[in-house]
C-alpha cells in the first residue's frame, strides 16, 4: 500500500516546483516591468526638464550676457544629457553603466567648481574636489581592466576598439590590411 502512495506523490512534488516557478518568474517579470515603467517616467521627467533648461539657457543668452550663468546652464544640460543616456543604458541593459555614472560625477563636481570659482572656495574643498575627482578618475582608469558583468554592449570595449581601427596602418594603395 506504502508502494502505491509514492509514485502519485512525485508528480504532485514536481508539479509544486514548476508552479512555484512560474509563479515566481511571472512576479519577477511584473516587478522588472513595473521598474521599467518608472525609469521610463524618468526618462519622460528628465527630457521636460531639459526642453526647459535650454529654454532658459537661450533666454540668458539675451543681453546682459552673464558668462557664469550661460557656462552654468551649458553644463546642466550636459549632466541632463548624460543622466538621460544613463536611463537609457538603464534600459537597454538592465544595469547602470559605471562609466556614464562616473562622467556624470565628473560633470557635476566641475560645474560646480565653474559656477562657483575656484578662486573663491576654501583652500580645503578645493583639496577635496581634488581628491574626489582623482578617485573618480581612477574608477573610469580601471573600469577598463574589469571584465564586463553583463551580456550586451560594453561602452568602453566599443570605445576601445573604436580607438583601434583610428590607428589601424593604411597600405600603400590606401586600404587596410
Amino acid at each position: 500500500m506504502q508502494d502505491s502512495i509514492k509514485p502519485s506523490s512525485a508528480p504532485l512534488t514536481e508539479s509544486n516546483r514548476w508552479s512555484a516557478n512560474f509563479s515566481r518568474n511571472h512576479v519577477v517579470k511584473a516587478l522588472e516591468t513595473v521598474q521599467d515603467l518608472i525609469v521610463v517616467s524618468l526618462c519622460i521627467g528628465l527630457f521636460c526638464v531639459m526642453v526647459i533648461q535650454l529654454r532658459a539657457m537661450f533666454i540668458s543668452l539675451l543681453p546682459p550676457l552673464n558668462f557664469h550663468e550661460v557656462t552654468a546652464d551649458i553644463l546642466f544640460l550636459l549632466i541632463l544629457v548624460e543622466l538621460f543616456r544613463l536611463l537609457i543604458i538603464y534600459l537597454q541593459e538592465q544595469r547602470i553603466s559605471i562609466g556614464v555614472a562616473v562622467e556624470v560625477a565628473i560633470v557635476s563636481v566641475l560645474r560646480e567648481v565653474l559656477v562657483r570659482g575656484i578662486l573663491e572656495v576654501h583652500w580645503t574643498q578645493v583639496l577635496a574636489t581634488c581628491s574626489f575627482l582623482m578617485a573618480l578618475a581612477f574608477l573610469l582608469i580601471v573600469r577598463v581592466w574589469m571584465p564586463p558583468t553583463f551580456k550586451g554592449i560594453d561602452p568602453e570595449k566599443r570605445f576601445s576598439m573604436q580607438h583601434e581601427k583610428e590607428f589601424e596602418p593604411v597600405s600603400l594603395n590606401g586600404h587596410g590590411h
